[in-house]
This record gives C-alpha cells, sequence and structure tokens, in this order.
C-alpha cells in the first residue's frame, strides 16, 4: 500500500494505532472531509517513504506528533479545520522537529485549538516551504522576524487570531511572496515599506488590525496587486496616488479608516477593478470626472466622507456599475442625465443635498432598490417616491415675488420692533442697578463654565484609577469638582476621531438641555476646548452614579470591580417603573417628543438609593414638527442602537419612532425580570428572549424568571420575599405579559408607554398588599 485515499466520506472512527507498521510503505495518506476522530498515531513516523499528510476537514484532536520530524520526505501536512491543540512550548514541539523535514512544502494548521505564541523554531523550516497557514487559532504574541528565514513563501496566513506587534520588516525579504492575510488581529504599527520589495504580491489582506500612520508611496512597487483590503485601521492622511494599481482587478478597500484629502485623479488607472470601497472615511472635494476610466467597475461605496459638489456627467459611462452608494456626504446640484441609463441595480444618495426632478427609468422604477432620504430639494420621480412635486419656473417666479414682499415687510416690521425696544430699556435705564442685583442671583443657577484643565487636574490626567467605563463614543472618568457642590462627578470625554464623537456631543447638549426629570441623568456642565496638544476637546459632566450601571447588577460577571448581591423582586420592580416613567417624559411630556434610540442596561444608572436614570443620548432623535401635526417619526441615520435591543423594523430601513423606544424598553424589562441577555448565546436559528419568553408564558413562567430576583446576599431569603407566592406570581404575570405587548413585531400593535407605566404601578401595589 502506497496510496490510502478516501476523502469526501462520511467515514467515522479512528486511525489505527499501528498504522505505521501496517503500511510501511505508505506514501501518501489522504483523509480530507471526513468525521474522523482521536488523535494522529505516533507510530506514523514508521512510514518512511510518506510525503503527503492530508487529513483537514476532520475532527482529530490532541497534539500533532514530534516525531513526524524523523519523515525525511514529508512535503505536505494538510491538518486544517480540525481539533487539534497545543498551548505550551513543549506541546509546540512538533515546529521543533519540522525542522529536519528538509522537502517540507506546505504546512496547513488553520481552523485548529492552537494557543500560546509563534515558535521562533519556525524559522528553521525548510526554504521549500510555500505555503504556511495557521490563522483561525487562538494564537497571540508577535509576527516573529525569524520568518524571513523562509524565503521561499509564496503564501501566508495569519489571520483570524490574537497577534499583537507590529509586521516584522524582515516579511520584505519573501521576495517571492504573493498572498498574506493578517487580517483580524492586532497588529499595531506603521505598514512598513517593505513592500518595495514584494513586487508578485498579488493579494494584501490587512483589514480589521490596529494599524496607523499613512499608507506608504513605496507600496507603488506591487505591480502584480489585484486586491488590497486596509479597512478597519486607524489609517490617516491622503490616499497615495501611487496605489492606483492597473493591476487591481477584484477590490480595493480602505473603509473604515481616517483618510482624508480628495479623490485622486489617478483612480482613472483602476480599468480592471471590480469593486471600490472607500466608506467611513474623512475623505473631501468633488469626484474627478476621471472616475469613468473605472471602465469594469461593478461596485462603489464612497458613503460616510464629506464629499461634495455634483456628480460628474462621466458616471454615465461606467455601464458596468451595478452598485452606487453615495449616503452621508454632502453633495449637491441635480443628478446627471446618463444616471438614468445605467445599469444599477442598487443606489443609495440619502443624505446629501441633492435637488431637482428625480429620474424615473432604470434603477428608479424600483422603490426598494433606491435610497434618496434626506434630500429635500429633490422632487418628482415614480409616485411610489412619494416626493414633492417639481415647481415648473412660471410658480417659481410666482414664490419669489412672494417671498421678496414677505421679507419687505418683516424688514419694516421688525426696524419699528427695533426702535420702540430702544424707547423700552432707555426708560428703565435709571432701575438698572436693582435689575443687576436681581440677574447676579438669578446667575449662581447657570452650569459653571469648565476648561479642559479643569477636567485634567479632577480627573488625576485621567488616570486609569478613575476610568469608569469605555463606550462607543468616549470613555468616562470620575472627577471631583466644585461644581453646584463640591462632589464626584462623571465626566465623559468624546472620542473626536470617531467621525460620530462630535455629532453625539451636539445631540447629548441638545437633549439634555431640553429635558430635566428625576429619572433621568442629570447634565452639569459641559467643555468644548482644545487639549494639551492642540486638538479638539469635548467632554460632559454628569452626576455620578455610585451603584454603577443595571447591566453590572443584572449580569455580575460584567464587573469584576466588586462582587453585586443579586436585585430584589421590589428593587427590579421600581427599577422597571422608572425607566418606563422617563422614557414617559420623553415622549409625551417634552415641548417635543424624544426618542432614545439605545435603551439598555448599561444605560440605565443606578443611584445611591437604587433609583434609575436613563442616560447616553448620543443617538436621541427629536421627532420635528411639521404642518402643526407632531409627526410620530424621525428620519434614522443607519439603524440605530445596539444589536439585541434594535426593533425588528429599525433593520428593515423604517424610522425612528417612539414606538421603538417601548421595543427596547419590553427587551429590557424581560432582561431585568430573567437575567437573561437578548445576545446570549442560546439565541440562534431564529429564537429571541421574546420568543423564549412567549413560549413559557403563562403555564412556565416562574421556570424563567431570574432566581436571583428571590435572593440577596450569600442567597440568604430575606423579608422582601415574605409575600404570599401567588401575589408573586401574579405581579410577574402582569410585568411579563406587558413586556410581551412592548415587542411586537408589528409596531403599531405595542402598548403605549402611559398605559404601561398605570399598569407597572398597580401590578407593585398589589405585590405589597
Amino acid at each position: 500500500m502506497e496510496i490510502f485515499q478516501l476523502a469526501y466520506n462520511n467515514l467515522q472512527g479512528s486511525l489505527p494505532s499501528d498504522i505505521g507498521a501496517s503500511f510501511p510503505n505508505l506514501a501518501a495518506l489522504v483523509l480530507f472531509a471526513n468525521q474522523l476522530h482521536g488523535q494522529i498515531p505516533d507510530s506514523i513516523s514508521n512510514c518512511s517513504y510518506l510525503y503527503s499528510i492530508a487529513a483537514a476537514s476532520n475532527k482529530f484532536t490532541g497534539l500533532i506528533p514530534s516525531s513526524l520530524g524523523s519523515l525525511q520526505n514529508l512535503a505536505v501536512i494538510a491538518v486544517s479545520d480540525n481539533l487539534l491543540e497545543a498551548k505550551t512550548t513543549r506541546d509546540w514541539g512538533f515546529i521543533d522537529q519540522l525542522g529536519n523535514c528538509t522537502e517540507l512544502q506546505v504546512l496547513d494548521l488553520g481552523y485548529n485549538q492552537f494557543q500560546g505564541t509563534i515558535p521562533i523554531s519556525i524559522g528553521n523550516l525548510s526554504t521549500s516551504l510555500y505555503f504556511l497557514s495557521l490563522g483561525n487559532n487562538g494564537i497571540s504574541g508577535s509576527i516573529p522576524a525569524v520568518i524571513g528565514n523562509l524565503v521561499g513563501l509564496t503564501r501566508i496566513q495569519l489571520d483570524s487570531m490574537l497577534l499583537s506587534g507590529p509586521i516584522p520588516q524582515e516579511i520584505g525579504k519573501l521576495w517571492i511572496l504573493e498572498l498574506i492575510d493578517l487580517s483580524n488581529n492586532t497588529i499595531s504599527g506603521e505598514i512598513p515599506p517593505i513592500f518595495t520589495n514584494l513586487t508578485r504580491m498579488s493579494r494584501l489582506s490587512l483589514q480589521n488590525n490596529e494599524l496607523q500612520g499613512n499608507i506608504p508611496e513605496q507600496m507603488s512597487h506591487m505591480q502584480s496587486l489585484e486586491s488590497m483590503n486596509l479597512s478597519d485601521n486607524k489609517l490617516v492622511g491622503n490616499i497615495p496616488n501611487e496605489i492606483m494599481f492597473q493591476s487591481l482587478s477584484i477590490a480595493l478597500d480602505l473603509s473604515n479608516n481616517y483618510l482624508s484629502g480628495a479623490l485622486p485623479l489617478e483612480i482613472s488607472k483602476l480599468k480592471n477593478i471590480q469593486t471600490v470601497i472607500l466608506s467611513n472615511n474623512n475623505l473631501s472635494g468633488e469626484i474627478p470626472s476621471t472616475i469613468d476610466g473605472c471602465e469594469v467597475l461593478q461596485a462603489l461605496y464612497l458613503d460616510r466622507n464629506m464629499f461634495d459638489g455634483s456628480l460628474p456627467s462621466s458616471f454615465g459611462n461606467m455601464r458596468s456599475l451595478q452598485v452606487l452608494d453615495l449616503s452621508h456626504n454632502s453633495f449637491s446640484g441635480e443628478l446627471p442625465d446618463s444616471i438614468d441609463y445605467m445599469k444599477l441595480q442598487h443606489l443609495n444618495i440619502s443624505y446629501n443635498n441633492f435637488e431637482g426632478e428625480l429620474p424615473k427609468g432604470g434603477v428608479f422604477q424600483n422603490i426598494t432598490a433606491v435610497d434618496v432620504r434626506g434630500n429635500p430639494d429633490l422632487c418628482g420621480g415614480i409616485p411610489q417616491m412619494k416626493l414633492q412635486r417639481c415647481v415648473t419656473r412660471i410658480q417659481e417666479h410666482k414664490r419669489n415675488y412672494q417671498r421678496i414682499i414677505i421679507i419687505v415687510f418683516s424688514t419694516i416690521g421688525a426696524f419699528a420692533c427695533l426702535c420702540m425696544a430702544i424707547c423700552f430699556f432707555a426708560c428703565r435705564y435709571c432701575r438698572r442697578t436693582h435689575k443687576n442685583a436681581k440677574s447676579s442671583y438669578g446667575m449662581q443657577f447657570e452650569h459653571k463654565r469648565v476648561s479642559y484643565n479643569d477636567i485634567f487636574k479632577a480627573t488625576d490626567g485621567f488616570s486609569l484609577d478613575n476610568l469608569v467605563g469605555r463606550g462607543a463614543f468616549g470613555t468616562v472618568y470620575k472627577a471631583t469638582m466644585n461644581l453646584e457642590t463640591p462632589a464626584i462627578v462623571a465626566v465623559k470625554v468624546l472620542d473626536l476621531q470617531n467621525q460620530a464623537g462630535s455629532k453625539t456631543f451636539l445631540t447629548e447638549c441638545k437633549a439634555l438641555r431640553n429635558i430635566r426629570h428625576r429619572n433621568l441623568v442629570k447634565v452639569l456642565s459641559s467643555c468644548s476646548s482644545i487639549d494639551h496638544n492642540g486638538t479638539d476637546f469635548k467632554a460632559l459632566i454628569f452626576e455620578f452614579m455610585p451603584n454603577g450601571s443595571l447591566e453590572t447588577w443584572l449580569h455580575p460577571t460584567a464587573c469584576t470591580a466588586r462582587p453585586f448581591e443579586a436585585l430584589s423582586l421590589t428593587q427590579r420592580m421600581d427599577i422597571a417603573i422608572d425607566v418606563a416613567t422617563a422614557l414617559d417624559y420623553l415622549h409625551h411630556h417634552g415641548t417635543v417628543p424624544i426618542v432614545h434610540c439605545d435603551l439598555k442596561p448599561s444605560n440605565v444608572l443606578l443611584d445611591s438609593e437604587m433609583i434609575a436614570h436613563v442616560g447616553d443620548f448620543g443617538l436621541a432623535k427629536f421627532l420635528v414638527q411639521r404642518d402643526i401635526m407632531i409627526s410620530h417619526s424621525a428620519i434614522s441615520t443607519g439603524i440605530r442602537g445596539t444589536i439585541g435591543y434594535i426593533p425588528p423594523e429599525y433593520g428593515m430601513g423604517a424610522q425612528a419612532s417612539v414606538q421603538g423606544d417601548v421595543y427596547s424598553y419590553g427587551i429590557l424589562l424581560l432582561e431585568i425580570f430573567t437575567g437573561m441577555s437578548p445576545t446570549d448565546e442560546q439565541f440562534v436559528d431564529g429564537m429571541s428572549l421574546p420568543k423564549l419568553v412567549e413560549s413559557s408564558f403563562p403555564e412556565s413562567i416562574m421556570e424563567i424568571v431570574d432566581h436571583k430576583l428571590f435572593l440577596t446576599n450569600g442567597g440568604k431569603q430575606t423579608g422582601d420575599y415574605t409575600h404570599e407566592l401567588d401575589g408573586i406570581h401574579q405581579c410577574l404575570l402582569t410585568v411579563i405579559h406587558h413586556g410581551l405587548m412592548c415587542c411586537k413585531e408589528v409596531p403599531s400593535d405595542r402598548i403605549d408607554i402611559q398605559d404601561f407605566v398605570k399598569e407597572l404601578n398597580s401590578a407593585k401595589e398589589k405585590l405589597l398588599g
């Protein structure tokens, strides 16, 4: 027996422990794509002629035998997609021994359970090795510089692991390298200029790391590159003209960085590229007319930048373009006529300043394929678009004339009012001293101005000892400041490198300036200044909540800083009522309804008396007033909120609404009383927290509620739960029933938060007798 090939079957069981003795002449063992398990037997090293072990896509476990290093003819080890492991230096010993296999060409260990760091001895492997894959394991540490010894490598896959540190310069020695994938790690530092030597590189994948600095111009030597992905890093500066390779035929992805400047005119060199993704950067200026040089481009994403100006008419020359996303920019002017004749299947021009008549042909005939929201001056289009009717020139002249008349009379009226005001204040000038005294008394109720230096000193230079937590748009510190009274406060420092940071600051300021309620976090002051480096700095100062967030009480493992006792049933009822009352105020009792858009346990904070306060209004939405009637929805900018708490209609492009907040509150309520997070691993294959609760309601409701609500401090039963069991059961039935009413799929079927507050208070009264 020389070749043993059983690939692509459904074989089970394990390899015989004496396989080496049974088949001493075995040259190729091909077992991939089965369900074999157990260990790779050590006796396989007796097959002295063996050159290929192809056992990928099975369920092999344990260590790779170090004895493989005695096989002088071994050329291929392909054991990816198994359950093989190595944790300690000793476990990785097989790499040390494989240095003896001078014919080794392929080492594929990806998709296993390897941990620890990459052994230094990997640099002793054969220079004949051309394929190295360790990706999709739990390997950490840095990429060893000795990898530069493997000069025969054409393909390196070290993706989706825990690698950190910089990209070693020694990779530049691998001059015949064709593919390198380091994506989905935490690799840091700048992209080194080593790519000057890598002239044969066809695919470069560095996405989702912590890379900083500029894209090096030295990459211009990679004239064989077909695909380049540098997305989801922290790259800055302009897009170099030099990386517009004519060889790029698959994709160029630079999205989710901090790149700035204009789109290079040299983009016309990408004649053969299929996809260009530049989303979520700080790019600006107009789109160059040379873009029509991308003759076979199929998908172009320029969304979430700062582009402006009108679209070039040359867009119409890109006959292969199927997907175009220009949303969230500052484009203006009319859409070019040529766009009507393109083969577009999806078009997103939302949240720009486009104007004029919307075409009716091509992609514009399908309302599900076009998004034009946030362009108030667009008109016409097919009736299903529901845009305003376009105004003719005669109507426009008439409107302009009416505007002039209004402006003239308004100016005259304003001048008359100004004269009356001057007279009024002149008459009262003699009593100004008394008024000044009164005014000065009122000033004590205004927010004290806070500088960057004040915050820097109060947080001890933003010390880690004062760090409270980190969020999507900023960091929260504890500080002692003399505002209304000398007290501990919470300082939220906005992350202005995140493009949404400034918008979040303005949204929170606007929201918190207009609302006051005992169950909302109170803002004490704000700071908009520059730091010691001369960069923009923005912060908000809030009341400090000593009992932290509801998240740390419901899921104590989320915070290891100190142990938390379990929340009692009445405490959970009080918190649920507090949050519902806050929502009722936001939705119904302000000057303008406000939608919070991100209601979740981490945004519910507890003061020293365990009273709940809703905070974090960074995603809040003011519902606009039009034609006297208050609209019940506001246009959303993408999906607002947190996975697990987002109402289903938001995921389908619906507008933010008070009913959306009610859905998030329903999820929060079920989480409070069941102790289960909506993102728990058990919720797969269509199952969700509301569906699980509904399946147990009402018969088995006591089986799914959080049993910790009957216990506190070490599991002792307290007087808080001396109520009759029937009373507890009836209370939970009421609460869970109305929680499920909040989580209805159809927004109009959900209960109004005003009615829910009444039901919760009634349930609490019955519980307490």
